[in-house]
């Protein structure tokens, strides 16, 4: 899909929410995914997930993504995703591990509400540059790690860690709203 630079937007009393895999593969979407995505549910179930990734976004943040909730914990995190038409829209996702018998992580599960405008002024700038730091590399293993290499040192220049980051933005953008 090509991104035409439509934007979309969902209602605040809205909730996206999607179950995968451990493979990413999508297991479960609720109406609203199916509304705000454009695909319908026979389209979405079985699909990776990656099939509503933006190309601007940042390989460095899917790579955090994966990493926490395959070890078991859960993460919040704005993403840009893309719909079935080529317009993006933006979500702040909370992202868990399922647990099956015996503590094994069987699936994952999101949550995605509508971020703040300033939220999505506050991270896009960063994204930006890890995306700068990730096109020197190509599209491979090396691009992931130059965009993770540089997100780990902004967030260390911070004091912060991704969760912290994210929070940060979140009660900032609350505050601009209000």
């Amino acid at each position: 899909m090509t991104p035409t630079g439509a934007v979309r937007t969902f209602g605040a009393e809205q909730i996206i929410v999607s179950k995968t895999d451990l493979q990413g593969r999508i297991t479960y979407a609720n109406d609203v995914f199916v509304e705000v995505s454009g695909y319908t549910e026979v389209e979405l179930l079985g699909q990776p997930h990656s099939l509503i990734r933006h190309p601007d976004m940042p390989r460095a943040v899917f790579q955090a993504l994966w990493d926490t909730v395959a070890a078991g914990r859960e993460i919040f995190a704005y993403v840009d995703n893309l719909a079935a038409d080529g317009a993006h829209y933006w979500v702040l996702a909370h992202v868990t591990p399922s647990f099956g018998p015996g503590g094994r992580i069987t699936g994952y599960h999101s949550n995605r509400r509508c971020p703040e405008p300033a939220a999505i002024r506050a991270v896009s700038g960063l994204y930006a540059q890890l995306r700068e730091a990730e096109q020197q590399h190509g599209t491979g293993r090396a691009a992931v790690e130059a965009g993770s290499a540089l997100l780990r040192q902004v967030l260390a220049d911070r004091g912060q860690t991704y969760d912290q980051f994210v929070w940060q933005v979140i009660s900032e953008a609350q505050g601009a709203a209000a």
